[in-house]
């Protein structure tokens, strides 16, 4: 059974490496127009974790309007999914997600009025249900 919508809006915050985060934001608003209450944190080796880590918080602190903050992580065991997950202990309104692509990003956004956790889940599947393998779609 879904969960009621508060009437708050989730933050969201792509944490990936490089600027693919960046990038992913600007093809959102080239679908859906101008994106609020989001952010992208970029990791390079230039970096240092506890600047990313510093970033992060206070970008979780600034996008939690009450309903919480989803992050979305490039892929599963790489540095910006781990600094992201090690936030999880600390802050009770956060959800990791992992595997970014559009579809997911663009649920998300569409999504955003749902309870916390309702939208992690609601996010994995727009991911998931948006990759195909074009030349098996194509022969059937």
């Amino acid at each position: 059974m879904p969960e009621e919508e508060s009437g708050l809006e989730v933050g969201i915050i792509v944490v990936s490496h490089a600027d693919y985060g960046t990038a992913m934001l600007r093809a959102a608003e080239s679908v859906v127009g101008p994106l609020s209450d989001c952010a992208s944190i970029s990791v390079t080796m230039e970096n240092e974790v506890s600047e990313i880590v510093r970033r992060l918080e206070d970008a979780v602190n600034r996008l939690n309007k009450g309903a919480g903050v989803v992050i979305l992580t490039d892929m599963f065991g790489g540095t910006p999914a781990n600094i992201a997950l090690s936030l999880l202990g600390s802050h009770s309104q956060l959800e990791v997600v992992t595997g970014v692509n559009l579809p997911m990003l663009l649920k998300a956004f569409a999504m955003r009025a749902r309870k916390l956790g309702e939208l992690a889940h609601i996010a994995r599947e727009a991911g998931v249900s948006g990759i195909f393998v074009a030349g098996e779609l194509l022969a059937r």
